[in-house]
């Protein structure tokens, strides 16, 4: 594809050939067809319908259309039963000569077809004999479809997927579509119901929603062409027609989606944010109190946020950066200019552990302006709960950090001013709407400690600005990583003395909380963080801690609160410690069974070392033999602790998480994009959405009519929203 840049061409706003009443009268009905629930079907009762909707992640008509299929059966029609050849996917046809039905429920049931050429069996295993000779009687021509083998002498077709009379029913097709499957869905209805879904879209075609010079260069056939191809409804496609296809269809995915922020956003931009001038006092004395001097990517990102928030219109804006690049510091910052001018802020956590880290150390730093943060989880129950809501009502607390507690609603905020959602993968839009909902228009600031590529950045925040921060505090050591074997177990437990007596202390990393019955056909059991604490704490006695999320909450607190005193010198966890856990004297982690991490994970698990001026090591153990991805993921980890790059090859080695659905975990909530190989269509869509709302806001012109109906189709929920936004 040529460079992604939105193009200049007029029709980007409006096709002269399609007009604005045309749109709005011949294709709706359409819409509203292809987005009518999947009970709208003939045939589809409301039983059917849940187990369809399971199976193809939608309850739309057009969500049939969007689940293709994983292969295509090509077959071959032969002319004479004798020219069928052994091994072949064939379509053959011969009068019935013969039934075979045998007593022996076990034995094969027959029906020998024969033509002037010779004989052919269809075998059937358990088959009704009643069956059989309602459907096969004597003399009756029949067409049959399946493999053809020999078998003791015989050739026959086991199973045939298609047995069909030629009198009644339509020959079955050389290019079959096989689907994804479900229990209680059987194929053949499954394809009767696509093509019912076939039914619905418009003749002709759609009007053109994508940018039509992109549509000339890369040659795409339109929205309906492009999913006849893909469901071979006229004949088997050969590659490059169906990744034309495919690339057609992922762009209309990703300018809908893109549309779709760019819309939000166009809604919360015609929105009065409060105006927050710098706190330069405040700010000056937090910077004043540090122990070290801010780095330029932190200036710089505080300097974007300041801009955001004096503008007048709510701050959207998403702060990136890797491991220990001081995203909390920003993040305190930006409370501060907010505590200045009166306002307040809400920082929400994913864990416990997290929020009351964040707690404790931007606390810390606002104290030294004179400003109050309290935290508030699922924990803080009766009076005292009462006593900080309160507190939080009146103005006192002037920055509250909490879990998904903040969204409760009894938790009503005096001034709410800056919504601050932190590892902000693991909440969802409609979760950050809600806190963002406890103000008139608060800012909104979204931070991830895990590097995102740029097409991800793009496809999951086409809403925000994003600031980089893309340095590290002055004085981080690199982290030694090395990749051993769990054969060297033994070794590997003798070194964490010689780290203690250097004055380190050691995070020990299990896969499992509690050992599980080994049910992998004899591989070795992954390691627990139970059995290991034990074993540890014999070897080490009264300095090994263990942390896990099924300890109760004050034992949790204890084992960190030990661990970071240094009372506790080796703590055994599980990956609850991934984020959001500083320990500056922490210079040893021991990752078991590291080849069941994700790069991501395993990047965010050694940013647990080397967070002062002490050298740290991560000692990663594998199990043998590791596989190629396991091999190529820990050389990776071994190579960079470039957290970008680490992204980038993680990206490529496992795909993304979910970037736009509300649950943002899971799968990538794409049909059609591929973001490993779709990079540049996703930037070029972005761009195309910006232009148009540029160009055409209202979404009032022959394109912009046209877009809307992309929105319908590939926005789903999330259009609803946008569309009434554009009116």
């Amino acid at each position: 594809m040529d460079s992604a840049r939105a193009s200049d061409d007029p029709a980007i706003v409006a096709d002269p050939a399609v007009p604005p009443e045309a749109v709005a009268t011949q294709w709706t009905a359409a819409v509203a067809g292809l987005c009518a629930p999947l009970s709208s079907l003939p045939g589809m009762g409301p039983k059917l319908a849940p187990l369809y909707a399971r199976l193809i992640g939608g309850e739309r008509v057009v969500d049939l259309l969007f689940h293709l299929p994983a292969q295509y059966l090509l077959r071959q029609r032969f002319e004479s039963l004798a020219a069928a050849e052994d091994g072949a996917l064939a379509i053959v046809e011969g009068e019935v000569d013969a039934l075979i039905l045998p007593k022996s429920t076990t034995a094969p049931r027959k029906v020998r077809l024969r033509d002037a050429s010779g004989f052919l069996f269809l075998v059937f295993f358990r088959a009704d004999h009643g069956f059989l000779e309602r459907s096969f009687p004597p003399h009756a021509r029949r067409i049959a479809a399946g493999l053809v083998q020999s078998f003791n002498g015989e050739r026959q077709i086991a199973h045939p997927d298609w047995v069909v009379d030629p009198e009644k029913e339509a020959e079955p097709p050389l290019c079959e579509p096989v689907y994804p499957m479900a229990a209680g869905i059987f194929p053949r209805a499954l394809q009767r119901f696509v093509g019912r879904a076939f039914s619905v879209l418009p003749v002709p075609d759609f009007p053109e929603w994508a940018d039509p010079p992109l549509v000339r260069r890369e040659a795409w056939p339109d929205f309906t062409r492009a999913l006849t191809l893909l469901h071979a409804r006229s004949g088997a496609p050969d590659e490059p027609s169906r990744e034309a296809a495919r690339k057609r269809l992922a762009y209309d995915e990703l300018f809908a989606r893109q549309l779709a922020l760019r819309l939000l956003r166009q809604e919360r931009r015609v929105m009065a944010g409060p105006v927050i001038p710098p706190a330069k006092a405040a700010v000056d004395s937090i910077l004043a109190a540090l122990p070290y001097t801010p780095t330029r990517a932190q200036t710089r990102a505080h300097a974007e946020i300041r801009r955001d928030l004096a503008a007048g219109e709510p701050m959207m804006r998403l702060l990136q950066g890797d491991v220990g690049s001081g995203k909390t510091l920003v993040a305190a910052l930006a409370a501060a200019d907010l505590a200045g001018a009166g306002f307040q802020t809400a920082i929400m956590a994913p864990t416990e552990i997290l929020a009351r880290q964040q707690a404790q150390s931007i606390g810390t730093a606002l104290a030294a302006a004179g400003f109050r943060t309290a935290c508030l989880t699922g924990r803080d129950k009766g009076k005292a709960r009462a006593a900080l809501i309160g507190q939080v009502g009146s103005g006192e607390i002037q920055i509250l950090v909490g879990t998904h507690a903040l969204f409760q609603d009894d938790i009503v905020f005096r001034r709410l001013g800056l919504v601050i959602v932190d590892e902000q993968h693991r909440f969802g839009v409609l979760d950050r709407g809600r806190l963002v909902a406890k103000s008139e228009a608060a800012h909104l600031l979204v931070m991830s400690a895990t590097p995102i590529p740029r097409s991800l950045a793009l496809a999951a925040h086409g809403d925000m600005d994003i600031s980089v921060l893309d340095e590290k505090p002055p004085g981080r050591k690199t982290v030694e990583t090395r990749v051993l074997p769990l054969s060297r177990l033994a070794e590997t437990i003798e070194s964490l003395g010689r780290a203690m007596a250097q004055g380190g202390q050691i995070y020990w990393i299990c896969p499992l909380v509690e050992e599980q019955a080994n049910d992998t056909g004899g591989a070795p059991p992954l390691s627990a963080a139970e059995s290991r604490f034990d074993g540890l704490r014999v070897r080490f006695p009264g300095v090994v801690g263990l942390l896990h999320g099924r300890l109760p909450a004050a034992e949790k607190e204890a084992a960190l609160e030990g661990f970071k005193s240094g009372r506790i010198r080796i703590l055994v966890s599980t990956t609850v410690v991934e984020v959001g856990v500083d320990a500056p004297d922490a210079t040893l982690i021991v990752i078991e069974h590291a080849e069941r991490f994700g790069l991501a994970q395993l990047h965010q698990l050694r940013g647990r070392v080397g967070r002062s001026d002490k050298n740290g090591t991560c000692l990663l153990l594998y199990q043998t033999p590791l596989s190629a991805n396991g091999r190529e993921r820990l050389g990776v980890i071994r190579a960079t602790d470039d957290g970008f790059a680490i992204a980038e090859a993680d990206y490529r080695l496992r795909g993304a998480g979910d970037i736009m659905g509300e649950a943002q975990s899971g799968s990538p909530g794409f049909r059609f994009v591929n973001l490993v190989r779709d990079g540049e269509l996703v930037a070029f869509a972005h761009q195309d959405a910006s232009l148009l709302l540029a160009r055409d806001p209202d979404l009032q012109s022959g394109r912009g009519r046209a877009a809307r109906l992309a929105l319908s189709l590939f926005a789903g929920k999330k259009a609803e929203t946008a569309l009434l936004t554009a009116g």
